[in-house]
């Protein structure tokens, strides 16, 4: 039996899936991961990554946060792939619980996807630090040096920058997700960020299924384990 077919047999059998995944699931979207070896982390800027994406250094030094934001953080010309467009379907059928994710591109939505808890927060969604005001991911792209709302504050994303906590509510929701969950597959993460790569921890269900390009750290807990492109698995199914 190929790893194709034991993956479609668990799937059969399976009514409460929860799906975690991390970039490797949206790079075949276009959209850049942070840690291989042609990430994000690889390239050479005046500061490194960690550093730009940090909250010291947006508070520090908005307009060069935002100059490094715009140019690789970005990426609106990006459409859902194969994998994304298959968990929506498996939601609709009722087979998926929800999708967790440490992407912060929105795709998972736009593919159809109803309950998606953003561990990481969204490039879609922006907020003015003095009054609270939202503001679309157009107010970001559109604007020059720091985005600034009406009533003259910074505008920031609602994404979590090193040195930020995770949103608390959605944390629970998706560590209540994982623990009920019965299959659930982690996905294009290698399952080295933390707090997020320990959530799978929490998973006492029957199957748990690793699909990544590398291997994990916990390919060793999981009943199947297969090291190929998320999306070129899943649209096998």
């Amino acid at each position: 039996m190929t790893d194709t077919d034991k993956l479609k047999e668990i799937i059969e059998h399976s009514k409460r899936i929860v799906f975690f995944g991390g970039a490797g699931v949206s790079t075949e979207s276009g959209i850049p991961d942070f840690r291989s070896a042609d990430g994000l982390y690889h390239q050479k800027y005046d500061y490194p990554p960690e550093e730009i994406l940090s909250h010291t250094f947006f508070m520090r030094k908005p307009e060069e946060f935002y100059r490094f934001y715009r140019d690789k953080m970005l990426c609106l010309t990006a459409k859902p792939n194969k994998a994304h467009l298959k968990l929506a379907a498996w939601e609709r059928e009722g087979k998926l619980r929800s999708v967790v994710t440490q992407n912060i591109d929105g795709l998972h939505q736009a593919a159809g996807s109803r309950r998606v808890h953003e561990l990481h927060g969204s490039v879609l969604r922006n907020h003015c630090m003095q009054c609270g005001k939202f503001y679309g991911v157009e107010r970001i792209a559109e604007s020059e040096g720091v985005p600034t709302c009406d009533c003259g504050g910074i505008i920031k994303p609602d994404v979590v920058l090193y040195e930020e906590p995770l949103p608390e509510e959605t944390v629970m929701q998706a560590l209540d997700d994982i623990r009920g969950a019965d299959t659930l597959i982690v996905a294009g993460t290698s399952l080295t960020v933390y707090p997020a790569a320990s959530y799978v921890r929490y998973f006492g269900g029957d199957h748990m299924i690793l699909i990544n390009r590398d291997a994990t750290p916990y390919d060793h807990l999981a009943d199947l384990v297969i090291h190929d492109k998320v999306g070129e698995v899943l649209s096998r199914l």
